[in-house]
């Protein structure tokens, strides 16, 4: 299965827009978002899609968004890391700001952990753990996104302008 990585929207809808048209032409099934999403105007690009995120240490949360939210049938996160279990491989969503983060691959037993916060693409191994941050779609020299397929264990990163 393919699946398609974001992080670090900060409500800007329109490269978000351009990631999901890029997955949608790849075959990406599942979709994460991995925090710092920033709002309404972000999770209406991700409407109508298999997808699974975190809060950021920018979002804000409270009831009128979770209601907003499970208008469009999107649910919000419930602990952190979220984890979930795709194709057999087990996988650990985290922002990156969190506390007991930076230890998270010696402690979890997971294929892989998927994060943000830093703004910078990363594609790292620690044991058995691949640790992967997709980069940002807001505040960073190029903006970028990835696909994992997990059969291969292939990561891609890919570029989007984030211009209309």
């Amino acid at each position: 299965m393919l699946i398609g990585i974001m992080s670090d929207s900060h409500g800007r809808f329109l490269p978000v827009r351009q990631a999901v048209d890029l997955f949608d032409r790849l075959g990406v099934e599942q979709l994460i978002h991995c925090g710092d999403v920033g709002g309404e105007v972000v999770f209406d690009e991700l409407a109508g899609r298999r997808v699974t995120f975190v809060w950021g240490n920018t979002d804000v949360t409270g009831g009128p968004l979770i209601a907003y939210l499970e208008s469009l049938g999107l649910a919000a996160p419930r602990e952190v890391p979220t984890r979930l279990t795709v194709d057999g491989r087990e996988i650990a969503v985290f922002h990156g700001h969190e506390a007991g983060f930076e230890t998270a691959a010696q402690r979890l037993a997971v294929n892989y952990i998927l994060h943000g916060h830093t703004h910078q693409a990363r594609d790292e191994r620690q044991g058995n753990v691949r640790i992967v941050n997709p980069g940002a779609l807001h505040r960073a020299k190029r903006l970028t996104v990835a696909t994992l397929d997990l059969a291969s264990d292939t990561l891609t990163f890919h570029e989007v302008s984030g211009k209309s």
